[in-house]
């Protein structure tokens, strides 16, 4: 499975968003065709995890993927707890600012290869994450790759009951004409997601502070699969152009 080129193409090389990751804030919007735009919680992506978010890292098992991983608030959280974790994003701004801040990142595409394949205890898609691709039954296909049968996908959806897909672009209120690239994405509220999560099983959802989530599992081998564990092993893999270094470790 291969992701659209100008997927991975826009958003690492759109200037407008690495600008916005470097200083910390916005305005920042993805724009689609007919010129409605979507703001992008800048500002809040370069904070610390609030309260939301940690409630969401308590619930993760394992080892952790945070897939669109963006200036690393998540990853360097769990890094914090100690807890196995590997940003990705096809953003360097991104990816350096992760490193920065002490967690440890790819700069990779979803639909690239990657580490510890079909062995990650918890697979994340947050801050609209589910919209990667613009195809969520590809995109959650290729999630349940990445875990461990039985492992776990957090996502998080829109906070209304949308299911779109568009051509967008990357915009801030100064840039007439955003990335020269479109690339497809995707809108989703709780209910199309969990229509689109054929063959899981779903595992909760939730509402905190203005933002909904869905828990998810995938398949297991056999009904008499083991319950989670904490560790799992990590397979040794560098990244390509970017200052990451070294993936998660084995353990």
């Amino acid at each position: 499975m291969s992701t659209p080129p100008t997927t991975a193409l826009a958003w690492a090389t759109a200037d407008p968003y690495a600008a916005a990751l470097r200083a910390g804030r916005g305005p920042l919007f993805l724009r689609r065709a007919d010129g409605w735009l979507l703001p992008l919680e800048v500002e809040r992506w370069c904070a610390r995890a609030d309260a939301v978010d940690r409630d969401v890292l308590d619930r993760c098992e394992g080892t952790v993927l945070d897939v669109g991983c963006g200036p690393g608030r998540l990853v360097a959280e769990l890094a914090a707890r100690g807890r196995a974790v590997l940003g990705i994003d096809v953003s360097e701004a991104a990816v350096d600012h992760t490193v920065r801040l002490g967690g440890r990142a790819l700069r990779r595409s979803v639909f690239e290869p990657l580490p510890g394949e079909g062995r990650w205890g918890t697979v994340l898609l947050m801050d609209g994450n589910v919209g990667i691709g613009g195809d969520p039954r590809a995109l959650l296909d290729r999630m349940a790759g990445l875990l461990r049968p039985g492992g776990l996908l957090i996502a998080e959806a829109a906070p209304m009951d949308v299911d779109e897909r568009a051509q967008v672009q990357v915009v801030d209120l100064t840039d007439a004409g955003g990335t020269d690239a479109l690339f497809p994405w995707a809108r989703l509220g709780t209910r199309a997601l969990l229509r689109y999560a054929q063959g899981w099983e779903r595992a909760g959802q939730w509402t905190a502070g203005g933002r909904c989530f869905a828990a998810l599992r995938s398949r297991s081998a056999s009904s008499s699969a083991e319950p989670p564990k904490r560790t799992a092993v990590i397979s040794s893999q560098r990244a390509r152009n970017t200052s990451a270094g070294s993936p998660v470790p084995n353990r």
